[in-house]
C-alpha cells in the first residue's frame, strides 16, 4: 500500500533536512555571497592597514623631511665664494679690527683666526679689580670710539677712563701671501685734573683659536720681547712687543714687566684667565723710588671644573700669551706683527716710518670724507664734522667677522637644532650691548656704508643672503661663535624659522641700484650688475618666504609672525619680529591681524625685486603686479585706514581697556609671607577685545609715508603731516617720538621689570626715513609740498642738532633719545643706525 502524503499546513515547522541532504541553489548563493563580503571586509581591512601603516611613514618621512629644512641651506650657488676673505681673493681686508665686543682688538677674516687685543687696569685704585677688555656699560667710561677708521687700513680710537686717556692706533702694511703687516701704538695721558701721574698696566695678547702654535720668548726683567708662531692661514709670523716711552721718547726706566703663557678653552674665557692668574706679589717702584706691590699676571690656575675635562675636549684648547707692562703715566708702546712671507719689506713699521704712514691715511681719510659727504660746503663746523667723522668710523670700526653656529627651531623639531656653520661679516648696532648681527638693523647700516665704500656693502650683503635656509628664511638674530654667544641671554638664543624681521637690505640694494644708475661707469659701482646676478636666485626665495609666511588673513594683507603668547604677563604682547619690539598692537594676538608697517615692507620689496629683475632681464612683471597692488593707495585705505584715528593702524582682536595690576597671592593666617610666591604684575581686561582698528598713533601709522607709497597728492598725507608736526602727538624738539603722547600706551611698562622701548623714546632710524620722505615729497609735485618743505628743515635740523649736542655732553651716540628732554638713553656707543645722522647731514638719501 502506498505511502500517504502529508499535508503541509503553512505555519508548521517542516521536516529537518538531514546532514547529507544538499542545500538548495539558494541557500548555496546566499552563503557564497557572505562570504564574499566577509573576504572584501577582510581584504578592506588589510588594505586599510597597509594604507594606514604607508601613510604613518609618509608623515614620518614627511616630518622628518620638513624637520630637515630649517637647517638645510639653499641650495643655489652661495653669492660669496668659499674663499672669497682669503688672502688670495681678498689681502687688503683680511686683517681688521672684527672684534667690536672688545676695547681693541684685531683678528683675520678666516673661521679660526688668530686674535689679538689689550686689556688694560688703573693700579693702586680704589678698585681692587678695574680690568677693562670686553666693551661693557658697566665700566662708565665718560667714551670710547673711533675717531677715524677706513674699514681698510687705519683706525685711531680714543678711550676715555676716568684720569686717563687711552689712544689707539693702528696701520696695516699689504705684503706677502698671507695679509702682510700691522703695527698698533698706544699712548696713554693723564687728565690735566689728575691729582697725580697714574701707574696703568696695559696687556697685549695673542690666542690661537685652536689652529696653530705661539711661543713666547722672554728677556731680561721678565720682559717678554717677542711671540712667534704659525697656523695654518698665517704661516710663520712675529709680534714684537716695544718698550715704553715717555714723551720724550727716552726708554721708560721705571716700567715693570710680567707675562702669562698659558692656554685657553676658548675666546670667550680670555678675560676669566687673566682675572684668574692675577698676583699682588710684585713690586712696582715708581721715579720718586716709592715701592708698592701691584697686581699683575702670574700662574693660571684654571677652575676645578675645568681640570676635570675630558682629554676628547682637550682640542679646544688654544695657545694663550699675554704680555704686561706697568708704567707711569705718560707713555707710549708699540706692537708689531710681521708676516713671514713678506720677505721685500724695506724697513719695519714702526717709530717714524708709523707715523708717516698714518698721517698718510688720515689725510685720505679726510679727502675722502669731504669728497663724499661735502660738510664744510654745508656750513657745519670743525668740531660738528669731526662728530660726523667719528660717527661713520664707529660704523666702519665697529664691522665683526663671526664664524658659527645659529641655534635654530621649527613646528617640526621637538629641540632646538644646530644651524650649519656659516660665516658673517657684517655691521654690530652697539659693541657694548649688540656686537652681533641684526637682519633689520643691516639694512639702515648699509646705506651709510654704502656711501664710503659700495664693496663693504656688497660683501655684507652677500654674507647674510648665504645664511638662508632652503624656505628663504634667514635667522633674524646671528649669534655665531661662543664670544658672540657669551653676550647674549639664553631666552634669545634660539632663533625661529616661521619668524621675519624687516627685509631692510631692500633699502640698501635699492641704493646699490641708484648708484649704478647715476654713476655706471665708476669703478665702485661696476661690479654691482654680476653681484645682483649671483645674489637673484636667493632674493626671490626671500622675498617668496615673506609673502607667503607673512600673509594676513585678507588678501593682499600681512601679518607678523612671533608675537608673545603669554597675553596674561604683558601690558600689551611684545612683536619682537617686526623690530618695533613693545610698539602697541593687538592686545590679544590672532590669526585675525593686519600690520600696516609689514604691507609697506613688503610693497616696497616687490618694487625692488622688480628693478633687479629688469636690470637682470629676468622675468618681471609678477613683481611689478604685486608692487602696484600693493602700493594701490585705495587698498592700503581699505585694509588700514582707520577714521576714527585718521591715521593708518593695524587690525586686530583688541581692547585698549587694559592695565597691569598685582595680583593677590593669599597668604594662611600665621604663616611667614616669604614661604609664598611673590606677587606679580600681571594684566586686567576690563572689557573684552573684539576685531577693530588699534588705533595707536605712532610710528607704525607712518609707515606709508616713510616708505613713500602714499601718492603726494593723497589726502591722507595731510593727516600724517598734521599729526607729525602736533606736539602733543608725534613732534618733539628732539625728533619724532614713537607713540603719540595721547596714547592710553605712552611711555607704559610693558611688564614690571620691562620698561617702555618704543613707547614714546625718539629713534634715529626711523627719525632718518622720516627726514627722507619728507624731502622726497617736498621735490614732488603735489598739493602738500610747501608744508613737507618746511617740516624737512625742521625735523633734520632738530635731529642732527640733538644727537651732536648728546655726543658732546656724554661722549656717546645713544641708542634712543628721551622725547621729553633729548637726552640719550638706551645702550651707548649706538653707531649702528644712530649713525644716520651723517646722511642727514649730508642729504643724502
Amino acid at each position: 500500500m502506498g505511502r500517504q502524503r502529508k499535508r503541509v499546513v503553512t505555519g508548521e515547522a517542516g521536516p529537518v533536512p538531514r546532514k547529507d541532504d544538499k542545500p538548495s541553489a539558494f541557500h548555496r548563493k546566499e552563503k557564497k555571497k557572505k562570504a564574499d563580503i566577509g573576504k572584501m571586509f577582510i581584504n578592506i581591512s588589510i588594505g586599510l592597514c597597509i594604507f594606514s601603516l604607508i601613510w604613518f611613514f609618509y608623515a614620518i618621512y614627511m616630518r622628518s623631511s620638513l624637520a630637515k629644512q630649517v637647517v638645510t641651506l639653499h641650495p643655489s650657488p652661495r653669492v660669496l665664494d668659499a674663499n672669497s676673505s682669503s688672502t688670495e681673493v681678498s689681502p687688503e681686508r683680511f686683517w681688521g679690527s672684527y672684534r667690536p665686543q672688545v676695547y681693541f682688538g684685531m683678528k683675520t677674516r678666516s673661521p679660526r683666526s688668530l686674535v689679538t687685543g689689550m686689556m688694560w687696569m688703573r693700579q693702586f685704585s680704589e678698585v681692587d679689580m678695574n680690568l677693562r677688555h670686553t666693551c661693557e656699560q658697566g665700566d662708565h667710561l665718560q667714551g670710547y670710539g673711533w675717531l677715524m677708521h677706513d674699514g681698510l687700513t687705519f683706525g685711531v680710537q680714543e678711550i676715555q677712563d676716568n684720569d686717563v686717556t687711552l689712544t689707539t692706533e693702528f696701520v696695516k702694511r699689504r705684503g706677502g701671501d698671507h695679509g702682510g703687516d700691522w703695527t698698533w701704538r698706544i699712548t696713554a695721558k693723564q687728565h690735566s685734573f689728575a691729582p697725580q701721574a697714574p701707574v696703568i698696566s696695559l696687556m697685549f695678547y695673542a690666542a690661537a683659536d685652536t689652529q696653530g702654535s705661539l711661543q713666547a720668548h722672554v728677556e731680561e726683567r721678565n720682559r717678554l720681547a717677542s711671540i712667534t708662531g704659525s697656523s695654518e692661514e698665517l704661516g710663520n709670523f712675529k709680534i714684537t712687543f716695544g718698550k715704553p716711552v715717555t714723551g720724550e721718547l727716552s726708554s721708560a726706566k721705571y716700567a715693570s714687566f710680567n707675562f702669562l703663557q698659558t692656554v685657553s678653552p676658548g675666546l670667550e674665557k680670555l678675560t676669566d684667565i687673566v682675572k684668574l692668574s692675577l698676583n699682588r706679589r710684585f713690586v712696582y717702584t715708581s721715579p720718586s723710588g716709592e715701592k708698592r706691590h701691584y697686581i699683575a699676571v702670574d700662574t693660571y690656575k684654571p677652575p676645578h671644573h675645568q681640570n676635570q675635562q675630558k682629554p676628547a675636549d682637550a682640542r679646544k684648547e688654544g695657545d694663550f700669551v699675554v704680555h704686561q707692562v706697568t708704567v707711569q703715566t705718560p707713555f707710549q708702546i708699540e706692537v708689531l706683527f710681521e708676516s713671514g712671507s713678506f720677505y721685500d719689506r724695506h724697513n719695519q713699521l714702526v717709530g717714524s716710518t708709523m707715523t708717516q704712514e698714518l698721517e698718510k691715511r688720515k689725510a685720505e681719510f679726510n679727502a675722502k670724507f669731504d669728497k663724499i659727504f661735502g660738510l664744510e660746503s654745508k656750513g657745519y663746523n670743525q668740531p660738528q664734522i669731526k662728530f660726523a667723522k667719528a660717527a661713520l668710523s664707529n660704523m666702519l670700526g665697529g664691522m665683526g667677522y663671526f664664524h658659527g653656529q645659529s641655534v635654530v627651531q621649527s613646528v617640526y623639531n621637538e629641540y632646538p637644532l644646530l644651524y650649519p656653520e656659516g660665516a658673517l661679516f657684517t655691521a654690530v648696532p652697539s659693541r657694548s650691548f649688540f656686537p652681533r648681527g641684526f637682519l633689520w638693523d643691516e639694512g639702515f647700516h648699509q646705506l651709510l656704508l654704502s656711501k664710503w665704500d659700495p664693496q663693504v656693502t656688497r660683501e655684507a650683503i652677500a654674507h647674510w643672503i648665504d645664511l638662508m635656509n632652503m624656505e628663504g628664511w634667514i635667522p633674524r638674530e646671528q649669534i655665531l661663535g661662543d664670544e658672540a654667544r657669551s653676550k647674549v641671554p639664553a631666552e634669545f638664543v634660539v632663533q625661529r624659522n616661521e619668524n621675519a624681521n624687516p627685509p631692510t637690505l631692500f633699502l640698501a640694494l635699492q641704493e646699490l641700484i641708484e648708484q649704478l644708475s647715476t654713476h655706471p661707469d665708476e669703478a665702485a659701482s661696476q661690479p654691482t650688475l654680476p653681484f645682483l646676478r649671483r645674489l637673484f636666485p636667493r632674493l626671490k626665495t626671500w622675498f617668496e618666504w615673506y609673502n607667503t609666511t607673512q600673509t594676513g588673513p585678507q588678501p593682499n594683507s600681512y601679518r607678523w609672525r612671533g608675537r608673545d603668547k603669554d597675553t596674561n604677563l604683558f601690558l600689551n604682547p611684545k612683536t619682537l619680529t617686526s623690530g618695533l619690539d613693545d610698539y602697541p598692537r593687538a592686545s590679544h594676538p590672532s590669526g585675525d591681524e593686519r600690520h600696516v608697517d609689514l604691507h609697506c615692507w613688503m610693497a616696497l620689496s616687490s618694487g625692488i625685486m622688480s628693478s633687479i629683475a629688469q636690470l637682470l632681464d629676468e622675468p618681471h612683471r609678477e613683481y611689478e603686479r604685486t608692487h602696484d597692488l600693493l602700493s594701490d593707495n585705495d587698498l592700503l585705505g581699505e585694509l588700514h585706514w582707520s577714521e576714527q584715528l585718521r591715521a593708518f593702524s593695524d587690525y586686530g582682536n583688541h581692547t585698549e581697556v587694559v592695565s597691569l595690576q598685582r595680583e593677590k597671592v593669599y597668604v594662611p593666617p600665621g604663616q611667614p609671607r616669604h614661604q609664598f610666591p611673590v606677587a606679580r604684575l600681571v594684566r586686567s581686561v576690563r572689557k573684552a577685545p573684539k576685531l577693530q582698528y588699534v588705533n595707536a598713533l605712532g610710528y607704525v601709522s607712518l609707515f606709508p609715508f616713510l616708505l613713500q607709497i602714499l601718492k603726494p597728492d593723497s589726502a591722507k598725507l595731510e593727516h600724517i603731516l598734521r599729526d607729525m608736526r602736533d606736539s602733543n602727538k608725534l613732534w618733539t624738539p628732539y625728533g619724532l617720538r614713537s607713540l603719540s603722547k595721547d596714547d592710553p600706551m605712552y611711555m607704559k611698562r610693558n611688564t614690571e621689570h620691562d620698561a617702555p622701548y618704543w613707547r614714546g623714546p625718539v629713534w634715529i632710524n626711523v627719525n632718518y626715513l622720516a627726514v627722507r620722505a619728507l624731502h622726497h615729497y617736498s621735490n614732488t609735485e603735489g598739493p602738500y609740498r610747501e608744508k613737507a618743505a618746511a617740516l624737512y628743515e625742521e625735523l633734520r635740523t632738530n635731529i642732527i642738532n640733538n644727537v651732536y649736542k648728546q655726543y658732546v655732553e656724554t661722549g656717546y651716540i645713544w641708542e634712543q633719545y628721551n622725547d621729553s628732554s633729548g637726552r640719550g638713553q638706551g645702550s651707548h656707543p649706538f653707531t649702528g643706525w644712530s649713525a644716520l645722522t651723517v646722511l642727514m647731514m649730508a642729504e643724502q638719501y
